[in-house]
């Protein structure tokens, strides 16, 4: 019974590595996109993304399985609840990336960007495919290494997002209202997807150590 249960708590890590492998192309896609203007590459991000929300609802329904006819206890009950919750967080990490792919859709054949914040944006894509990255690599290694290397990423998106509103509180902004919206709306998935991926990263942490780290040393 014993190697069932083990086997059971494999696969749900398996799943949410899974997950987070998704969530990484999902981002790693939608950038690229939201960079070119590229309509086909962010149709088949707005497609992929259901194939995330199956995998985290199935997940979810094996874990609530395992809790209610396992009965698990201390680190094992640990492992089951921190999977539910980074599930939910690798979901909505999806559900951004195709926030940004949807953005690009709306405004094609332009860029979404004006062009004096495509550099800032640039930074901000590939912070978020840094901690796509090492979340998948944490979640398969546990190598808590790599939880400080996401929370200095998310670190510089944090200041590359009050950047951008900056810009946009200057007296030299002269862009429409709806590329303003447009921008605030980007910036704030950007900066969303980096959130998520450190709640992920507590997560894990707790998971191997037992302790849990203070919000302000993962979001300073």
């Amino acid at each position: 019974m014993r190697k069932v249960f083990q086997a059971e708590l494999h696969q749900i890590g398996e799943g949410l590595i899974e997950i987070s492998a998704l969530v990484e192309e999902a981002i790693t896609k939608a950038t690229t996109a939201f960079a070119a203007a590229e309509l086909q590459t962010a149709q088949e991000v707005i497609a992929a993304d259901a194939r995330i929300d199956f995998l985290q609802n199935d997940l979810d329904e094996r874990a609530i399985d395992v809790l209610a006819l396992q009965g698990p206890v201390a680190s094992d009950l640990r492992m089951i609840v921190g999977s539910l919750r980074m599930s939910a967080s690798l979901e909505r990490m999806g559900d951004l990336a195709r926030h940004i792919a949807q953005l690009t859709r709306l405004r094609f054949p332009n860029a979404v960007i004006p062009a004096q914040l495509t550099g800032t944006f640039a930074e901000l894509a590939r912070l978020d495919m840094v901690i796509a990255n090492k979340v998948t690599e944490l979640l398969d290694s546990r190598d808590l290494e790599l939880v400080a290397d996401i929370a200095a990423a998310k670190s510089q998106i944090s200041k590359l997002h009050k950047t951008v509103f900056a810009t946009m509180a200057s007296p030299e902004w002269h862009e429409s209202p709806a590329t303003t919206v447009d921008v605030t709306l980007a910036s704030r998935y950007f900066e969303r997807f980096g959130d998520h991926g450190v709640s992920v990263a507590r997560k894990v942490s707790y998971l191997v150590t037992g302790e849990w780290q203070p919000e302000d040393f993962l979001a300073s």
